[in-house]
């Protein structure tokens, strides 16, 4: 069963729909939406600053999801795909995003809606990344704007997928 703890008198809370592997984290000052999972080895940490997910958000395997204490909360949109060991921290994520596998989003970054950030890629503090692009390499720089093809056929398409993997396991 997931480690879901309340800390400092905040509890977690999650809509209806939700999975959690076993061995996912869930801590704190965390809400979430509905038709989301958290996967094996994910940490989503609370305790230091508010952590806010939309609905039907997948958080796969080793990623972790925390704050910057006092200082920057993490905010997740809706339809956003976090992949595996990549690390969100203290930043905004609009929806429909996919965050590849590796990356690491960092404090007081803003992704816009319909964006990719590629396997891989550092987005450094403070960066702003448009609506409509890919973002890529260390420091992530935008290496072009997304087909409107990859909205439907990788971003909707993972998370998607992610809902039907979920639904496996229940």
């Amino acid at each position: 069963m997931a480690i879901i703890r309340d800390l400092l008198g905040h509890k977690p809370q999650y809509g209806k729909n939700c999975f959690f592997a076993e061995t996912a984290v869930l801590i704190g000052d965390v809400i979430m939406g509905n038709d989301c999972s958290l996967w094996y080895g994910a940490v989503v940490r609370g305790d230091v600053h508010s952590i806010r997910i939309g609905n039907n958000v997948n958080i796969q395997d080793n990623a972790t999801v925390h704050a910057t204490y006092k200082k920057s909360p993490t905010t997740i949109g809706d339809n956003v795909s976090i992949a595996h060991n990549a690390v969100i921290h203290g930043c905004t994520i609009h929806n429909n995003v996919l965050i590849g596998m590796g990356a690491i989003i960092m404090d007081d970054a803003i992704i816009e809606s319909n964006c990719i950030i590629a396997p891989g890629a550092v987005v450094t503090k403070n960066t702003y990344v448009e609506s409509g692009s890919i973002y890529a390499g260390t420091p992530a720089k935008k290496i072009k704007n997304i087909d409107p093809s990859l909205i439907e056929g990788e971003i909707n398409r993972i998370a998607d997928s992610y809902s039907m993997y979920a639904s496996w396991y229940k």
